[in-house]
């Protein structure tokens, strides 16, 4: 599979570049960049690990060199500040992200390409990208809460002392302020959380506020996310190159489930080589519904706002 990512000289894209170089099952991966000597940077010093890792092309290049490639990952996007919400960031990223998409159309891409869309506020992105690309259903896909989910799961499991590994809890919705965690389903080594030893309420709203918050943590601490988030895309992209039907709670513009119709927004999805081939419509709890509904229209105001 050839990845090319698009903001790859940034702390996102050269993240989410080197967690795909450790998983050594993409075979190219393209660096683009604004700043061409910073992408160069960033694939030689990857470059210069392969011979340790995997052989793999790793390089840097224009649009023109994603013609052919299988996924195109856009992480290019100004940063969000501290304590400004994601979808503040709307007006100052869509003008930028209509440029990078006028160039992925300019330059060419494969028919059956997937778009990967890392950049915020990523449900916006995510509809704007499926609207204009026009690429077949389900090849458009937001990273959306997946990450949101991750920390939720790591630091669940770091208060519980539970294996990480072991914690099953998905957060849905918006990857912003309005996301919805999933209790009702939520569980450690197939055991309920809610009767897990040293579960209690108060803790998982303490965890879940925090995970909510995280991005902004991470920007007040180290200027932003980067590890986590690359380790995010990677598991997207591992999903489709692997072809592996995981389930995964990223964002596509929906069709019918749970009742969501004309926005794009995270709800728990089979990532395979199709790209997102189907979404599951599990039960939740009737406040998680409520929330969930409520999300996506907060999208749908934004939505109607600026696009």
């Amino acid at each position: 599979m050839k990845v090319g990512i698009i903001g790859g000289g940034g702390i996102v894209g050269s993240s989410a570049g080197f967690a795909l170089q450790l998983g050594g099952i993409v075979h190219e991966i393209v660096i683009v960049d604004a700043n061409p000597d910073l992408a160069d940077g960033q694939a030689l010093d990857m470059l210069h690990g392969t011979a340790a890792i995997a052989d793999q092309s790793i390089h840097a290049g224009g649009y023109e060199c994603l013609a052919d490639a299988d996924l195109i990952c856009i992480t290019a996007g100004l940063r969000r500040k501290p304590d400004e919400s994601r979808l503040a960031l709307i007006n100052r990223n869509v003008v930028l992200f209509r440029s990078i998409l006028g160039e992925i159309k300019a330059k060419g891409h494969r028919a059956d390409a997937t778009i990967l869309v890392v950049s915020n506020p990523v449900d916006i992105l995510t509809y704007l990208a499926e609207k204009e690309l026009g690429l077949p259903q389900g090849r458009v896909i937001g990273l959306g809460t997946l990450l949101d989910t991750l920390r939720f799961r790591s630091l669940l499991a770091m208060r519980l002392k539970a294996p990480a590994t072991q914690l099953q809890a998905m957060i849905l919705g918006e990857h912003g302020d309005s996301m919805v965690p999933v209790w009702s389903s939520a569980s450690v080594a197939g055991l309920p959380l809610e009767k897990y030893p040293g579960f209690t309420p108060k803790l998982g709203d303490e965890v879940f506020q925090r995970a909510k918050t995280s991005g902004a943590e991470m920007i007040k601490k180290k200027t932003g996310a980067g590890f986590a988030v690359g380790v995010s895309i990677a598991e997207v992209i591992h999903a489709i190159a692997l072809d592996a039907k995981r389930v995964l709670p990223v964002s596509t513009v929906q069709a019918g489930c749970y009742g969501l119709r004309d926005v794009a927004i995270s709800v728990p999805t089979v990532v395979g080589r199709a790209g997102a081939e189907h979404t599951l419509e599990i039960e939740l709890w009737p406040k998680e519904l409520q929330g969930l509904k409520r999300s996506a229209a907060v999208l749908q105001e934004t939505l109607g706002q600026v696009l």
